[in-house]
């Protein structure tokens, strides 16, 4: 068996199963689980006929490079949404089945075990898949803590040469999860400098990017700053994006990776062995869904409207401010006993989240997710509305 393999943690909804083992919720309310990142939203009509209208496409082999109307879709989106140059839809841009699966499998591609002690960055907090990546490509992770001490922010600075010296790859994620911060200009600006002086790739996830609260001031993108800094060859620099959460789509498993066309061929190498190709009848379905603006507009006036709602109510007993994007509260814990207040509120009020600490690792004496909650208002309005109140009466 693969050694590495013993290194990997339980994954976080693992261990809530396991904290809410023998725990009988309260029989008086309906459950409401805010724990997982699930979009609810209804997937559009228009994206499901486009899936019946190409079923054919599951009588052929799918095409690891994708096929030319998904990435010249994605190329214009690109250009649409970011208002920079579309990337080359042949040489930067690569389909992948959702922004999951391509974050882990890239750490595989790029990691060189055979350099003394390779290291990832990641945020901490962060998404899992960053450090199971890391691990099982032989690396070590270097956790970077995001704390409201340093507005949420990767503190690079703070990373010894001698770790940025070995450093391969880092993750970065804006909008972020569980934050929702969003990196600006100057961040980037840091990083790429960085990036140039050790040689180190970085993995931007955004699968959060089109979650935002107001149409005029979307997040900046990893590919807009590198353009804006004059890195039009975005050297070193891939990102990682999703339909899962900007089209309600989360069972179609699609999603992109565009950038350093140099790294692209590269992974799409490694892909083609690992055979990973998204089914042709799913990447029609996803052209369309790149094709069309109108539906995501819609799924962000849903959830500005429980934003709008919910987080009022919360900040009346608890910290919870308000994100500059993606659809998570990253609310502070009176007491300060995440898994503790976690447990509470599933046994007396029936509404599921997601203790912070399970999110975070312990590292040089901190773990930043101890004391928070991560609330994802994926629910229908009525239930989130409900499960805060709920949350209320438990502080009260």
């Amino acid at each position: 068996m693969n050694p590495y393999l013993d290194r990997l943690q339980p994954y976080p909804f693992q261990k809530l199963r396991e904290l809410f083992s023998g725990i009988t919720p309260n029989p008086q309310y309906t459950p409401v689980n805010l724990s997982i990142g699930e979009p609810r939203h209804a997937t559009p009509q228009f994206i499901k006929d486009a899936l019946i209208a190409n079923l054919d496409g599951l009588a052929n082999y799918p095409l690891t490079a994708g096929v030319e109307p998904l990435r010249h879709a994605i190329s214009a989106w690109i250009a649409r949404r970011y208002g920079i140059p579309a990337p080359d839809a042949g040489t930067q841009v690569l389909p992948v089945n959702g922004s999951r699966e391509a974050l882990f499998a890239f750490a595989q591609t790029v990691i060189n075990p055979c350099f003394a002690s390779p290291v990832v960055i990641s945020p901490n907090p962060f998404y899992q898949i960053y450090e199971g990546a890391a691990l099982l490509a032989g690396a070590q992770p270097h956790y970077l803590p995001t704390l409201p001490e340093n507005g949420y922010r990767m503190d690079f600075a703070s990373v010894p040469e001698t770790v940025l010296a070995r450093t391969q790859l880092v993750y970065v994620c804006s909008p972020g999860n569980p934050t929702g911060r969003v990196m600006d200009r100057d961040e980037w600006r840091a990083l790429f400098e960085l990036s140039d002086r050790h040689g180190f790739i970085i993995a931007a996830d955004e699968c959060y990017s089109e979650i935002y609260f107001d149409e005029a001031l979307p997040p900046l993108g990893a590919l807009q700053a590198a353009q804006q800094l004059g890195r039009s060859d975005y050297k070193n620099l891939l990102v990682f994006s999703s339909l899962s959460k900007r089209s309600n789509v989360p069972g179609m498993r699609s999603g992109f990776v565009a950038g350093d066309a140099a790294l692209l061929a590269k992974f799409l190498l490694y892909r083609t062995y690992h055979g990973s190709a998204m089914s042709p009848t799913v990447q029609m379905a996803s052209a369309a869904a790149w094709n069309d603006e109108a539906h995501v507009v819609e799924n962000r006036r849903l959830y500005a409207g429980k934003f709008a709602a919910v987080q009022p109510l919360l900040a009346q007993v608890m910290q919870a401010p308000m994100p500059d994007a993606a659809f998570y509260l990253w609310a502070r814990v009176p007491g300060g006993d995440d898994t503790a207040f976690a447990r509470d509120l599933y046994r007396d009020y029936h509404v599921t989240v997601l203790p912070g600490s399970y999110l975070a690792r312990d590292f040089a004496g901190v773990n930043p997710g101890k004391g928070f909650i991560r609330i994802a208002l994926v629910a229908a309005l009525a239930e989130c509305v409900d499960a805060a109140q709920r949350i209320n009466k438990l502080l009260e």
